[in-house]
């Protein structure tokens, strides 16, 4: 029997095969916050084998600089969404969650068998039973230092306690060393030094409620966290003029040998230079009371697809394809981190591996991160006050009455 087409139906026809064709074929875009060229690499070459395995989906990668992603990821969410973002656990992903941006994966959690390989985390990727993000590593802080001016002032270990870690700091300024590289300019880089003396001084169990806004920031304990720190700054333990710079700014001082110390998180260890890496060292914050139970900050990475996203079908493939043990562990590798995914290979980073033990002899507790446990609004007030304590301690307590008057507003609420 011979079939013959009209022009209209031949139209018709090749219309629909197109539109099969596109069916098949998809396109993702993935924003992704990135800091150094490490993590750059990483992304580019698990997108590409990516797309090698799926050769239906083509991934669109935006790399966005951490600082500027921060200020433009609200706007992605509430209009013209990627279909994946990378984003920070706890609080961050509750914040979303809650306001219907994000989408729920508590279905690819049972299907690719992350309720037991990422179990650990599973808390953390959660908001009210719900599932919103798959785990892409967690990370541990502590103070980064260099070997080579701790030995040529003469300091033998690491400051365990926070008399030694004085003694270390009064002997690399008589030196000429600054002490501490910070770069306050980007306001976390100074939440991580209220989050480790609130701890070691008040504890994990009081850190929680102030982070829940059940405490006053005019309590005496509060008081007495920003008078230690007042103690680094008043004996110009810290660099000059530590506003002024960033983290991308602050950290080539370790690594040039200009400043001894930072207080930072394992993720930067990715991309220490060859040549100082063998003088770098990284220890536990140290004890203030030893009355308190040792307690630290562990913070966890995400990917999460944003409820106004196009494309969710190739989206959940993509994460289910990060998440398999082989990724991950070059995830952590690559980073300087742990991987999330409990089956993957951890990684043989020296300084990643005490991350690790820091992170499991803590019997104290383990927090996020001042701003990943804390209300945004709030903990956007909390740095603000911090850049103003740095700036001028002497208005400790008009910064803290004007803190004490933002939890009141936003805690009303």
């Amino acid at each position: 029997m011979k079939i013959s087409l009209t022009p209209l139906r031949l139209s018709a026809l090749c219309a629909a095969l197109l539109m099969g064709g596109m069916a098949q074929a998809g396109e993702i875009a993935v924003n992704l916050a990135f800091k150094g060229a490490n993590q750059r690499a990483f992304w580019d070459q698990t997108i590409a084998a990516f797309q090698k395995a799926n050769p239906d989906v083509k991934v669109k990668a935006a790399f966005i600089e951490e600082e500027a992603y921060k200020v433009q990821l609200p706007g992605w969410l509430t209009s013209e969404a990627p279909d994946i973002i990378k984003w920070h656990e706890g609080e961050r992903i509750r914040y979303y969650a809650q306001r219907g941006l994000l989408e729920d994966l508590s279905a690819d959690w049972q299907k690719n068998g992350w309720d037991k390989s990422y179990a650990a985390l599973a808390d953390a990727a959660s908001f009210n039973g719900k599932k919103y993000s798959l785990p892409t590593d967690y990370f541990s802080w502590g103070v980064f230092y260099r070997k080579d001016l701790f030995a040529k002032v003469g300091i033998k270990g690491e400051p365990a306690t926070w008399a030694e870690f004085l003694d270390a700091c009064k002997k690399l300024k008589a030196a000429g060393i600054a002490p501490i590289s910070v770069g306050g300019r980007d306001s976390w880089t100074l939440a991580v030094w209220f989050d480790y003396l609130n701890l070691r001084l008040n504890g994990h169990a009081f850190h929680m409620q102030l982070m829940n806004g059940e405490v006053a920031y005019t309590d005496a304990r509060v008081k007495k966290v920003y008078e230690a720190w007042q103690t680094l700054i008043d004996n110009k333990y810290f660099i000059d003029a530590p506003l002024s710079y960033s983290l991308d700014s602050a950290q080539p001082l370790l690594t040039q040998g200009k400043a001894a110390m930072m207080l930072m998180g394992t993720f930067i260890s990715g991309g220490l230079p060859d040549a100082t890496r063998a003088q770098t060292g990284y220890f536990r914050f140290p004890v203030i009371d030893p009355k308190v139970a040792l307690a630290e900050d562990g913070s966890t990475d995400s990917l999460n697809i944003p409820a106004r996203a196009k494309n969710k079908v190739d989206a959940r493939r993509f994460l289910a394809f990060v998440s398999t043990p082989e990724v991950n562990a070059r995830l952590a590798q690559t980073f300087g981190s742990l991987p999330a995914n409990n089956q993957a290979a951890l990684p043989d980073d020296p300084i990643a591996k005490t991350g690790l033990a820091i992170l499991t002899s803590s019997p104290g507790g383990i927090a996020q991160f001042y701003d990943r446990d804390m209300n945004k609004e709030m903990a956007d007030e909390g740095m603000k006050g911090m850049q103003r304590f740095i700036s001028d301690p002497s208005k400790l307590n008009d910064i803290l009455a004007r803190m004490e008057a933002a939890r009141k507003r936003i805690y009303r609420k």
